[in-house]
């Protein structure tokens, strides 16, 4: 199986401004207020320089989950100020997670990791995930939050 072999099953579209390519799989009914009760997308991202999952955070918690591929490595900025790298992937008793959940607030970001190909990974929140709830990271901002990360956090921004 290729990312490509993966583009074309599942017709995956480019994510706005986030980066990788992505299928929403599934959207819950819509609550009083529109949004749908729950959603779930799949996710593909591959060792390319430019593909990346942007720092981006969310009001609701997402869950991350593994499928396919190589390791993906991520960035969580919270709240407090505190940061975390977890690893997700395959390899459980290797300390890799097969699924992970971002709290409300938390910035995120990925990346395939280092000497892999690609990713397929799905994520999942409930409520569903809306473009409105989407708030994409600024570089020089996280970085001033997060001094000890700067150098990660510029290379998971994009304007």
């Amino acid at each position: 199986m290729t990312p490509e072999d993966l583009v074309a099953h599942y017709d995956l579209e480019p994510i706005p401004r986030e980066g990788g390519r992505f299928r929403r799989t599934w959207a819950g009914p819509p609550g009083p207020d529109g949004r749908p009760a729950g959603s779930a997308v799949v996710v593909l991202l591959t060792a390319e320089p430019d593909d990346f999952s942007a720092l981006h955070r969310l009001p609701d918690d997402e869950i991350w989950h593994f499928y396919l591929g190589d390791p993906l490595h991520l960035l969580l900025l919270a709240p407090d100020g505190t940061s975390s790298s977890p690893v997700l992937g395959p390899h459980v008793l290797g300390g890799q997670q097969p699924q992970l959940t971002v709290p409300a607030g938390t910035w995120m970001g990925a990346r395939v990791a280092a000497g892999g190909a690609w990713t397929f990974f799905g994520c999942t929140s409930a409520p569903g995930f809306t473009y409105e709830g989407y708030e994409h990271g600024d570089a020089a901002r996280l970085t001033a939050r997060y001094p000890a990360e700067a150098a990660r956090i510029v290379a998971l921004c994009r304007p």
